[in-house]
């Protein structure tokens, strides 16, 4: 990957068009990490991608948000099936 790649983002939702697609620039992340910090900051934005698909579907609170909920809420939008850690991580999201 070059510094130059940027990251294109598809919302599953429709946009009004003065909220044209994004593109961010992507970023490297840190090298000499433990294993460890990488999975754990991955799982960390796919949660956070999660919840956020949930708000935007009227799941508003941890109760609503089941596992399969989260899983059917990640088919949706395109993410890898969750695991269980990842959806409890979702739920600790959402207030």
């Amino acid at each position: 990957m070059t510094a130059a790649s940027t990251l294109t983002i598809t919302l599953p939702f429709p946009v009004p068009a003065s909220h044209a697609q994004v593109t961010l620039p992507k970023k490297r992340l840190p090298a000499g990490r433990p294993r460890e910090w990488y999975i754990s900051h991955n799982r960390q934005l796919k949660a956070m991608r999660l919840a956020i698909a949930l708000l935007d579907s009227g799941v508003y609170t941890p109760g609503q948000a089941r596992d399969d909920t989260i899983r059917r809420t990640a088919a949706r939008i395109g993410v890898h099936t969750p695991s269980s850690t990842t959806c409890r991580l979702v739920r600790s999201m959402l207030p």
